[in-house]
């Protein structure tokens, strides 16, 4: 059974009862977590202390504690490093933007994609997260800044669709009215490119953003960067995007991390474009992040902007990642790993 902050109000209501109080207090309880944000029992001041004490002994209540916290002297971007109930690292990242705050949650702790350019899949998978510590990581930091985050982007640690069960909980819980109740369409979800799993979002007919970590224009080069590749080709990932714009009407993101001299030639562009055309889609380059482990560079800004004027040229929108808190190591996985390897973990 899960805890009662990855519970759903329905399921609350059937575990208090089930626990021998009246139904109400799932109400109560449903409050305090999602909507007041409140991260203790113990915090929670019209809940009697029996029933408190039951939780703590039954499913309990997860959070997560914050370890460390990172402001960038460039741009105010801050990263969160989380520490779980079994001790767990992971990160997240609060990016203030015009339009509103932005944060960008892990779904992982770890990641089994092995992605050549990605920090996050070094040391592999060590389980996956359960809706409520998705759910604390919005929690923890909307109220440490004491301003609301209005967007959501599942892109850090690890794969949402490789944890999808969980994914879809977690989504049911943060659009909820009855609680932190943020927009679908404020929500993007990224994955390497499972494919049976990007059908069954589509059958959800969910209005969030799909984000696929496309990075190569042929099957070649992408099992080279993608281990995932060897499983999913190009043009069945295409044919999935395909029925997902079809039952949602909505424009899907293709991420292409631009490697120096691996993927961000002219002649790459041109494959893109003849992927591409005519897609509901947009196309969101990313200046590679340099990783002590890996020898890829990052491309030059030339490199980039040709890529993206030669995509825009053919009636593909593109836009150029803006780089945000590079001097605290905000790139996905980056920090983490720092901290355990200075922890001895």
């Amino acid at each position: 059974m899960p805890d009662i902050k990855s519970m759903t109000l329905t399921e609350l209501e059937e575990y208090v009862e089930s626990i021998g109080e009246k139904k109400f207090r799932a109400k109560q309880l449903y409050e305090w977590m999602h909507k007041k944000l409140v991260r203790s029992l113990d915090d929670m001041t019209n809940i009697p202390k029996a029933l408190k004490q039951k939780i703590k002994e039954g499913v309990g209540m997860l959070s997560v504690t914050e370890v460390e916290r990172l402001t960038s002297n460039i741009d105010g971007t801050a990263k969160f490093l989380f520490e779980l109930h079994d001790g767990s690292i992971i990160e997240s990242v609060l990016m203030r933007y015009k339009h509103g705050n932005s944060v960008c949650i892990s779904s992982q702790v770890g990641c089994r994609m092995g992605c050549r350019f990605c920090a996050s899949t070094i040391g592999g998978l060590t389980r996956c997260l359960e809706p409520s510590e998705m759910l604390d990581q919005i929690y923890h930091i909307q109220h440490a800044i004491g301003e609301r985050v209005s967007n959501v982007v599942v892109m850090g640690t690890g794969e949402p669709f490789d944890n999808f069960d969980h994914l879809l909980r977690f989504l049911e819980l943060l659009t909820d009215e009855k609680g932190l109740h943020i927009s679908q369409r404020n929500i993007t979800v990224s994955t390497c490119g499972i494919v049976p799993k990007i059908y069954e979002l589509a059958d959800k007919q969910l209005q969030i953003t799909l984000a696929i970590s496309l990075h190569s224009p042929n099957d070649e080069m992408r099992r080279a960067l993608m281990p995932i590749a060897n499983r999913y080709s190009i043009q069945e990932i295409m044919d999935a995007c395909d029925a997902y714009i079809k039952a949602t009407n909505r424009r899907i993101t293709f991420e292409y991390s631009l490697v120096k001299g691996v993927n961000d030639k002219p002649e790459h562009a041109k494959m893109l474009i003849d992927l591409l055309k005519g897609k509901l889609c947009h196309v969101n380059l990313i200046p590679v992040n340099p990783i002590d482990e890996r020898d890829y560079e990052q491309s030059t800004k030339d490199s980039i902007y040709e890529f993206q004027h030669l995509l825009e040229k053919h009636h593909i929108r593109a836009t150029v990642r803006r780089e945000m808190g590079r001097d605290i190591n905000a790139a996905c996985g980056q920090l983490r790993k720092r901290y355990a390897e200075k922890k001895g973990l």
